[in-house]
């Protein structure tokens, strides 16, 4: 089996990142993937996790999380979903090393020769699987995460970062046994399939956390500030669960500074913390890393000050308020709901000064169109609408008929959409590009191609 024939593989499962209709509750079953993972040993049964759920910020939280671990000496394995243009993007293991060597975005992803063995390995499995199977055939999201149970396990991870993929009670990265839990920040997303109000949703997400006999301790949940009623529903299950609760603003504290900020976790205070990642919002999330990492204490993981200090600083998360071209500037974010869209405004705001300001968007059909493009056409100058390449993604004459006060251009791919802002650009503008991650891996893809 090549590469290519090991991707049209996968391909060939459906993956409802890009489905346009299912039903969440029949599609997402765990009875089926902890049935295929008992028929290949049950590989999560041995690695050390801790596991991250939310509606913002998940993966800029995983990423500060593996990047401390990494600093502290402990190979780490960390897995994330969507992947921006790699599929290889979403297993990764971060080598233990000195804070004085550059770190590389995306490093550490599983090599071409690993997963194309690992995809021949379990080809055989699948097909005895979902030929036996009475809940249906295996998702693209089953079979990658079980191909990242078993890369972690054979590479002898000492701790593995999940990221869940939709939710958290039904996604399939809920098999897992977790050392720690951590709730980013919980908003309106995925209604149709998480629930239409903000208790519905947060107890979709809060579904990561359970009751631990095994180990010995009670799961340390960390969570970031919440609305009300999301804190209710994580604070009752974390109640129900025998699990301890920690809040960013209660128990961990973030105060700004002019080199930087300080944040008192769990065990000790940590000043002049620093992060490359742009916004006041990825310091809760550094935070919350924070917290996830001192609550393994209890499991014999040592993490220092130093560690903490130099992982946040080197932690990368690429298409998160990113920029990738100063000439003129071009930001990439991956903001797709009206949350983390209002968040994208004040961050760009804050760190960037421009005379005017490209909007390229594109969004996914099912999320809040009119609430997205409402959020910003406040810092829009121009429009430049288009789609992903990707049958979701809402069509760029629905998207325009929300910019009724600004000059509007519908452009038919993410490729006609980067050269017409490219040409619309004066020294002194900036082209944001947000919306859909699939729009932003393709444009991220186009401009920073050889």
């Amino acid at each position: 089996m090549t590469y290519r024939q090991a991707i049209r593989y996968l391909e060939s499962f459906i993956d409802y990142e890009k489905a346009v209709s299912w039903s969440y509750a029949e599609s997402l079953r765990l009875e089926r993937f902890r049935g295929f993972l008992k028929t290949i040993g049950d590989p999560h049964e041995s690695l050390r996790c801790v596991h991250i759920a939310g509606t913002k910020g998940k993966g800029s939280t995983c990423a500060f999380t593996a990047y401390v671990l990494r600093q502290a000496g402990y190979r780490t394995g960390l897995y994330t979903s969507p992947h921006l243009t790699d599929f290889r993007e979403r297993i990764r293991i971060l080598q233990p090393r000195s804070h004085r060597q550059g770190v590389t975005e995306f490093e550490g992803m599983i090599p071409r020769t690993a997963l194309v063995e690992l995809v021949s390995r379990l080809r055989p499995s699948v097909r005895r699987f979902n030929a036996a199977c009475r809940y249906g055939p295996l998702s693209f999201f089953e079979i990658y995460t079980a191909l990242a149970f078993l890369y972690f396990k054979k590479q002898k991870t000492d701790i593995v970062v999940l990221e869940t993929g939709m939710g958290g009670r039904l996604d399939a990265t809920n098999v897992v046994n977790p050392l720690a839990c951590a709730i980013t920040p919980i908003s309106y997303e995925h209604t149709q399939k998480l629930g239409n109000t903000l208790a519905k949703i947060a107890a979709e997400k809060a579904g990561i956390i359970k009751a631990q006999r095994r180990l010995g301790y009670p799961l340390s949940v960390i969570s970031a500030p919440q609305r009300p009623q999301a804190m209710e529903v994580i604070r009752k299950t974390c109640s129900r669960m025998s699990a301890r609760l920690y809040t960013v603003g209660r128990d961990i504290a973030c105060r700004c500074a002019k080199d930087g900020f300080t944040a008192k976790g769990l065990r000790q205070t940590y000043p002049r913390l620093r992060i490359q990642l742009l916004g006041a919002h990825q310091r809760i999330n550094a935070c919350v890393a924070l917290g996830l990492v001192e609550s393994l204490h209890a499991f014999s993981f040592i993490v220092s000050g130093d560690a903490i200090r130099d992982g946040i600083y080197a932690a990368q998360w690429p298409g998160r308020c990113e920029v990738v071209r100063r000439k003129p500037l071009v930001v990439l974010d991956g903001a797709q709901n009206v949350a983390s869209s209002q968040v994208l405004v004040k961050a760009v705001k804050e760190n960037f000064n421009y005379k005017k300001l490209i909007l390229v968007l594109g969004i996914s059909s099912d999320k809040d169109i009119k609430g997205i493009c409402t959020v910003l056409s406040g810092i829009a100058d121009e429009v430049l609408v288009t789609a992903a390449d990707n049958p979701r993604a809402c069509a760029p004459g629905i998207l325009a008929r929300f910019f009724t006060t600004k000059p509007v251009r519908i452009t038919a791919n993410v490729t006609e959409a980067m050269h017409a802002a490219l040409r619309l650009a004066a020294p002194g503008d900036v082209i944001l590009v947000c919306g859909s991650l699939f729009l932003v891996g393709e444009f991220r893809n186009e401009i920073i191609r050889p």
